[in-house]
């Protein structure tokens, strides 16, 4: 079964830039330090990618998130900035995640039942105690418009040119 999410796969493009770049699925594996086996059900949708591995795939591919997650069709190579980071950086996106919510007007609670989760949840992500969920990173991006690539600290800029959808 696939994971969909607002009925799209959000990580169609994995296996094509893959494909597109030539590697087979067992360099990237072996890349993101994951077995080929785990690898192959992100492509295919029966998992969700990490933050963290997605993260990682970028800087492999050196495409942006938000093209990777078919959020936006522009390619944008990854920033020097990104390139130097070994990770990435809880308390910044936490604070990211604060700004979008203060921006909307929305309380912790309010955020939690858009994302459905819990306001204590949301807290330990602002808090920068936990890194935030691929899927709600990516529907915090393309239910507010920003970048994906912002929300994760690899850009400047915060809202996406191009929304697909």
């Amino acid at each position: 079964m696939l994971v969909i999410l607002d009925d799209i796969v959000i990580f169609r493009r994995v296996a094509n830039v893959r494909q597109d770049l030539d590697f087979l699925q067992v360099d990237v594996a072996n890349y993101l330090k994951v077995k080929q086996a785990t690898y192959s059900r992100w492509e295919t949708g029966q998992e969700i990618i990490p933050l963290q591995k997605l993260y990682d795939f970028c800087c492999f591919t050196n495409f942006n998130m938000d093209y990777i997650t078919s959020l936006s069709n522009i390619k944008v190579q990854m920033t020097e900035v990104a390139g130097k980071r070994k990770g990435l950086d809880k308390v910044l996106i936490g604070n990211r995640i604060k700004e979008i919510r203060k921006d909307l007007g929305y309380t912790q609670y309010d955020l939690a039942k858009l994302l459905n989760t819990t306001q204590s949840t949301i807290c330990a992500y602002e808090a920068g105690r936990r890194l935030i969920l691929t899927a709600f990173a990516y529907q915090i991006a393309k239910k507010t418009g920003v970048s994906l690539d912002w929300l994760c600290g690899l850009s400047n800029e915060k809202y996406r040119e191009k929304v697909l959808i």
